[in-house]
């Protein structure tokens, strides 16, 4: 799936209250699929009857005041909290767990997702009571020349992404802010960029410059160049790079940055090559999903198979990864070293930092003892001589 991208093409039908057929385009960027069956709503939907429907394959498109559909929306949100709260059978492993959340978390998605809105051309909201929206939609979607719909819940989330990218994300290293994009996973955890931003340089750092694998907002590609760095820093998602040049512009650091569009590495090679790989080895579902979930640790893999060739003499890879894949059961120690090896790369040294998220600390969470245990790490790798 392209988590980058949505198909606009696809189409929502339904019967208007006059018994007329109506349809829109469906717009979904984290590429979900059209509900094949839907049923115009409005303020006197409760969210006892919105869930049985939505559990029965069917979505509402709302009519009615905005607020309200805000308000049923968080009313079934309630509901389904309420009954994921009663106790059920207790998971054999922390892996189990770690699927039973994630498929529990995929099916309340789901149904939340089924609460829908119509937007115009202009990506206006034409109901009662709304916000003007337009250009955290323009942000997210760019310029549509269609009415469309598309989810409350994921409205909701575009507009806070918008927000985030408004107002930015302090990051100490930097003593400045970085202004996430919508799909663009934000620096929060800012343990593993202060990592990089403490680590000693190798030697071949500041004669033969740096890469930096999977720049995302450009973060880690802001921090090496900081620290009187050249840097090549890559990606596979055009919207990264975008958000990327933005940052490192507003940062006055473009000039000693290169943006290259590509799959892991860049031509040539570099005194050190940087990359902070999504870290659990499961299929993402969304485009925020794809910065910590990698397939078969893919990312990974070809980040540690490809490394030794494009280093200088003398130069470094540094990988930073939260081993909490490993005390979930989705990957061993003993699997990191091995691809290590198989790289031609030994490992040089290893920093560790305890994760500052507050999931950490929720014993409430089924997955608690997993993320109290979690460490991130810096491993300094070289290749073989």
């Amino acid at each position: 799936m392209n988590m980058d991208s949505h198909d606009a093409g696809e189409q929502v039908r339904w019967t208007d209250d006059e018994g007329q057929p109506q349809q829109a385009r469906w717009r979904s960027l984290a590429a979900h699929p059209a509900p094949a069956r839907v049923l115009p709503a409005g303020d006197e939907k409760g969210a006892a009857e919105a869930l049985r429907l939505a559990r029965e394959g069917t979505a509402l498109l709302w009519h009615g005041d905005y607020l309200n559909a805000r308000h049923l929306l968080d009313a079934m949100r309630r509901r389904l909290n309420a009954q994921a709260a009663r106790p059920g059978p207790a998971p054999a492993s922390p892996k189990e767990a770690f699927f039973m959340q994630r498929q529990a978390q995929s099916q309340r998605a789901q149904l939340l997702g089924r609460l829908l809105l119509p937007l115009d051309a202009g990506h206006g909201l034409a109901l009662r009571r709304a916000p003007d929206l337009r250009a955290a939609c323009l942000a997210a979607h760019g310029p549509v020349d269609a009415p469309y719909v598309t989810s409350l819940r994921e409205l909701l989330g575009l507009v806070g992404a918008f927000e985030w990218r408004r107002r930015g994300v302090p990051v100490a290293a930097l003593h400045a802010c970085i202004h996430p994009h919508h799909g663009v996973f934000a620096p929060v955890r800012g343990e593993y960029v202060e990592l990089v931003a403490r680590a000693e340089l190798p030697a071949a750092a500041l004669s033969d410059g740096a890469c930096d694998i999977g720049t995302g907002t450009g973060v880690l590609a802001a921090v090496l160049a900081q620290r009187g760095l050249s840097v090549v820093a890559t990606d596979i998602a055009p919207r990264a790079l975008e958000c990327a040049r933005e940052n490192l512009t507003r940062l006055k650091l473009a000039r000693q940055v290169t943006l290259v569009q590509t799959d892991l590495f860049p031509l040539g090679r570099a005194g050190l090559v940087v990359c902070n790989p999504p870290w659990i080895p499961a299929q993402p579902t969304s485009m925020l999903d794809a910065a910590v979930y990698d397939p078969d640790s893919r990312m990974l893999r070809g980040f540690l198979a490809g490394l030794a060739a494009h280093l200088v003499p003398g130069g470094e890879g540094w990988l930073i990864l939260s081993d909490l894949a490993e005390h979930l059961g989705l990957r061993s120690r003993e699997e990191l070293l091995g691809w290590i090896a198989q790289g031609g790369l030994r490992v040089l040294a290893r920093s560790d930092v305890r994760p500052s998220h507050a999931r950490a600390d929720d014993a409430s969470d089924a997955l608690h003892a997993a993320r109290a245990a979690e460490l991130t790490s810096l491993w300094r790798l070289a290749a073989l001589a």
